[in-house]
């Protein structure tokens, strides 16, 4: 893929194997992921020094000390950074996420194959499935949704803002995919792209302009293909939204054309193998999310298997989260935000739909 300037908007091209280049400018790539934020001139100027100096574990461990605007967590640790570079080959992801501090952000991504936001996306895709060749997911986290999407075949390009981010995906979760790193903020690398599916999952709500943002993305579907876009936040809901949220109004004039589905029917139709039905945008207080598709005469389908269950040949195993028949939540937090939803918690139906048995990455 040739990535363009996240400054000019001019195309990018390799002038030695380790950085992308246009007149005046310069961009690392470290394990073979671009580092185009343009917020981070000094990190861009360490890392590509360090790489011209024959030093790539170096520049790998400069941009593991980044992190996105609004982390307020503890900063990583020199030593700690080392050793994860160092032990990459063999550790845990759990270890790995240890090492770069990422705190209820590890608990979040670590049991994620498992939370209810989650289920609701990969249902809200497979209802609206059409075989993409290609896919494109903005704030792509550490790959949860790239490792299904490759595992089906899909070419992926995944981006996120937070390098250490997309090396966890490349390493220990989705290594078959791309991934890139910018800030949505600028002028995007792949704007002159298009891809059968497009996507942004729990992420968008907390996105700046958005949109802009929500314009780019419908940019970059293909003709014939998939925008979904999924966890947009009820400001209405009873007891307050757990994170930036709008009114169904403001939401219905960033997509006015989308299909919307509050994100408990998705999971119902999840665990029915059934096809999910829309709704339209309300106040709602009973609502907590919604999620959304811009498919032109797309009607939904049921969820029979596909993104919706684990491959046929997947080694799946107990759910962490389970002690027998007892939960055991990582945070408060986490049991706040997930607990009443969470399908698992319940031994009725088939357990690899309800998620209290897992494809878990090899090296969970």
């Amino acid at each position: 893929m040739t990535y363009r300037s996240p400054v000019t908007g001019r195309p990018l091209v390799a002038d030695t194997p380790h950085s992308l280049a246009a007149p005046g400018e310069r961009w690392p790539v470290v394990d073979g992921i671009p580092y185009l934020r343009t917020d981070s001139e000094g990190l861009v100027a360490v890392a590509l020094d360090h790489l011209d100096a024959g030093c790539p574990d170096d520049a790998l461990v400069a941009l593991l000390t980044d992190q996105d605007a609004w982390w307020s967590g503890p900063a990583t640790d020199l030593g700690e950074l080392k050793q994860l570079v160092r032990e990459r080959d063999t550790l845990s992801l759990r270890a790995a996420m240890a090492l770069l501090r990422m705190g209820p952000v590890a608990d979040y991504f670590v049991h994620r194959w498992s939370d209810p936001t989650y289920m609701a996306g990969l249902a809200l895709v497979e209802a609206h499935w059409r075989q993409p060749g290609a896919a494109f997911e903005l704030a792509c986290g550490i790959g949860h949704y790239l490792r299904e999407l490759t595992a089906h075949g899909v070419a992926c390009v995944g981006a996120d803002v937070v390098f250490s981010k997309c090396w966890l995906a490349k390493h220990w979760v989705a290594p078959k995919a791309d991934y890139v790193v910018f800030d949505a903020a600028a002028l995007w690398p792949v704007e002159t792209q298009t891809f059968d599916l497009v996507a942004c999952h729990d992420a968008f709500y907390f996105l700046p302009d958005q949109p802009r943002i929500a314009r780019l993305l419908r940019d970059a579907v293909a003709p014939a293909g998939v925008l979904a876009v999924s966890h947009l936040h009820n400001a209405a809901v009873s007891g307050g939204a757990m994170g930036p949220a709008r009114a169904s109004s403001e939401w219905a004039a960033l997509f006015p054309d989308a299909v919307v589905y509050d994100e408990r029917e998705l999971r119902r139709a999840l665990l029915a193998s059934g096809a999910p039905v829309s709704t339209r945008w309300s106040d709602d207080p009973a609502i907590e999310a919604w999620s959304i598709v811009e498919a032109d005469g797309s009607e939904a389908r049921p969820l029979t298997g596909g993104l919706a269950m684990p491959a046929a040949d997947a080694v799946l195993q107990p759910n962490p989260l389970l002690d027998g028949d007892t939960p055991h939540w990582p945070s408060d937090r986490y049991r706040a935000e997930y607990g009443e939803a969470s399908t698992w918690l319940t031994d009725s139906g088939d357990a690899a739909r309800n998620r209290r048995i897992l494809d878990l990455p090899a090296r969970w």
